[in-house]
């Protein structure tokens, strides 16, 4: 059986991926960091469908608690999938963003991407086979007001993406970006009312997480082998 680490498994894309792939037959390794609770309630949730889960614990903005982390689950089997969901926002326009919001977001997208990703490429590439896939979003395509550090943060991920799959591709590793536009979620119903996302979104609703999630599941399966390097908006054609 395959194993899949799923950063950020909190939120409601990271939980709604963890289903999809344990429905897929995965194995899933969901991670949380300040509030586990949500991801310890979905690997029971998984487990009582027949499913196989568990939850890690860790900061990924540590370097060397993640690498230990990682390491521990090393021990305990290859992971096949990654899926890099982590990320934060503080938004504030430029001129009056501070430092530390630039540096708190940049540091769990970027940094964050790096600390779980790079003790994974190795294993991945003994075994010849693996998925690496990283959430955006489409503010790193079109931009957005308010949101320069978010921004760049995924904005960075999908050149460092880019490059990496061309570093693994030879050895059956994909490297791939889902970047999502509006989803309903907790977090984005306190930014958008239906009237908002009528105008901005030319299909005139929102997207669910679990179309995120099926198409997360493609590119964690067999079928999705020839596609490396590639950012994919999933957003209603907003761009």
């Amino acid at each position: 059986m395959k194993r899949a680490l799923i950063t950020g498994a909190s939120g409601g894309i990271g939980a709604a991926i963890g289903r999809r792939l344990a429905d897929d037959g995965f194995h899933v390794i969901l991670h949380a960091n300040r509030n586990p609770a949500p991801a310890e309630g979905l690997a029971e949730e998984i487990r009582a469908a027949g499913g196989q889960a568990e939850v890690v614990v860790f900061d990924l903005t540590d370097r060397a608690g993640t690498a230990q982390a990682i390491a521990g689950l090393l021990e305990q089997g290859s992971i096949q999938v990654l899926v890099n969901n982590a990320g934060i926002h503080d938004d504030a326009v430029f001129p009056g963003m501070q430092p530390q919001q630039w540096d708190r977001v940049l540091d769990v997208s970027l940094n964050g991407f790096f600390n779980v990703t790079q003790p994974l490429t190795l294993p991945m590439l003994r075994t010849r086979w693996g998925r690496i896939i990283t959430l955006s979003s489409v503010a790193a395509v079109t931009g957005n007001r308010g949101q320069v550090n978010y921004s760049a943060a995924k904005g960075a991920l999908h050149a460092a993406s880019k490059s990496l799959a061309l570093e693994l591709a030879s050895r059956g590793v994909t490297v791939n970006v889902v970047a999502p536009g509006i989803i309903e979620t907790a977090m984005s119903a306190d930014h958008f009312d239906t009237a908002s996302i009528r105008q901005m979104v030319p299909m005139q609703r929102a997207g669910t997480a679990a179309e995120v999630a099926a198409l997360v599941a493609f590119l964690a399966s067999d079928a999705a082998g020839y596609i490396t390097g590639q950012v994919i908006s999933i957003n209603g054609g907003m761009a």
